[in-house]
């Protein structure tokens, strides 16, 4: 009894050591050969061919495709990817780039604006930027155009140059600044661009000063009135004139509107000047 036991357990020692030897053998024949995956991404055709002989991979170009971001004529994507374990002779599929896909701009000179930005539409392609000039004929006619027709570019954007008539054309402007000017260059400058000009001071305008007329201290005959020295003091008949509107003096101080907004022309521009000073004063002053 003893013995058969012993040969049972042997027979199974025997058995476990025939299963262990074949799992080694069939991992070390399934794994053992693999090897990992190069990064093709951003080779050329003959990089990759190259790359992947020196790693025993079999490489395929199965698509082609545009890219804006790889240039013509390199790896654009692979499968499997980089790092994966795959066996020997393993084939790897790649697709190479062709580049970004050139565009023939269409010949619009000439044509209303509604009818280029069909045909520019029509063609895949974005409307950029428009800009107009005053010519002879009807508006929005397309003068010219950029990129210029049956051109090939990569970025499908065409910007127009557009007529326009002098009616048509606005009148806006942004309106500059007239701080550190005098009032006659601030007119100027304002007249030059259509534009009204009113002033006003951030501080009161002197009093008027009125000469005052000598003081009577006696009556002469006939009622005639004499000054302290004895002479008579004459008497216009005629009233005093109005004193004259005060006239800017100094650098313009502020504006409104101010500098950077937009106006048109025959706007009122409110100008600041730091005082005023009538002409009256000045000549009472002399």
């Amino acid at each position: 009894m003893k013995q058969y036991f012993q040969l049972a357990l042997t027979a199974l020692s025997m058995i476990a050591v025939i299963l262990i030897s074949a799992a080694l053998t069939l991992r070390i024949a399934l794994h053992g050969h693999e090897l990992s995956v190069p990064n093709f991404s951003g080779m050329t055709v003959p990089e990759a061919s190259d790359a992947a002989l020196r790693s025993g991979l079999d490489l395929t170009i199965e698509n082609k495709f545009y890219s804006t971001t790889v240039p013509a004529g390199r790896m654009l994507s692979q499968a499997p990817a980089a790092g994966s374990r795959v066996r020997r002779g393993w084939q790897v599929r790649v697709t190479e780039s062709l580049g970004p896909q050139q565009v023939t701009i269409p010949d619009v000179a000439g044509e209303p604006l509604r009818q280029a930005s069909m045909d520019i539409r029509r063609m895949s392609l974005d409307l950029g930027t428009m800009a107009h000039i005053d010519a002879p004929g009807a508006p929005d006619v397309v003068l010219a155009q950029t990129p210029p027709p049956n051109a090939g570019v990569d970025q499908p954007r065409v910007s127009l140059l557009l007529s326009s008539t002098a009616n048509s054309a606005s009148s806006a402007f942004v309106l500059p600044s007239f701080v550190g000017l005098s009032y006659a260059a601030a007119n100027h400058a304002a007249a030059a661009l259509g534009l009204r000009v009113w002033y006003i001071a951030d501080t009161p305008p002197a009093a008027p000063v009125t000469p005052k007329p000598p003081q009577a201290v006696a009556t002469g005959p006939g009622g005639i009135k004499l000054d302290a020295n004895g002479q008579a003091i004459a008497i216009s008949a005629t009233p005093a004139a109005p004193a004259a509107p005060a006239a800017p003096v100094g650098p313009v101080t502020g504006q409104k509107p101010e500098s950077g907004y937009r106006v048109n022309r025959g706007d009122a521009v409110r100008l600041i000047f730091g005082h005023t000073v009538s002409q009256s004063t000045n000549q009472a002053g002399n």
